[in-house]
């Protein structure tokens, strides 16, 4: 399963807004032991890179039972995070010293969904 953003699709990603902000949704499944590597990961991401670009973190939590929903589509944990724009959001994934530490996101994952929203007119 895909856990790590790729290039067509930061592309695409980039050409529907670049200079808007955006609030990326996270949907996480841990691999068997994930979460102390997710933890470490995080870390890094709220002391270095947020800050860096501009992020924010807006939610996260864990996930509990699934009151709609098929067999298997419970997630682990959630989080909402948003970014001054997409340009930045991608630029904080193309930096060599993030790209370091986002190994422990990789590893720690099982299966991710990562997912750009964009807030409802007049809300």
């Amino acid at each position: 399963m895909a856990v790590d953003p790729i290039g067509e699709d930061l592309k695409a990603f980039l050409a529907a807004d670049p200079d808007g902000p955006v609030v990326m949704l996270n949907l996480l499944r841990f691999a068997e032991g994930g979460r102390e590597s997710y933890a470490r990961y995080g870390a890094a991401l709220r002391k270095t890179f947020l800050p860096r670009y501009g992020g924010e973190v807006l939610y996260a939590g864990d996930g509990g039972p699934a009151l709609v929903a098929e067999q298997g589509q419970e997630w682990d944990a959630v989080l909402l995070v948003r970014y001054p724009s997409r340009t930045a959001f991608s630029r904080m994934v193309a930096d060599p010293e993030y790209q370091e530490v986002s190994r422990w996101r990789t590893l720690a994952l099982e299966e991710a969904v990562l997912q750009p929203t964009i807030p409802w007119a007049g809300k």
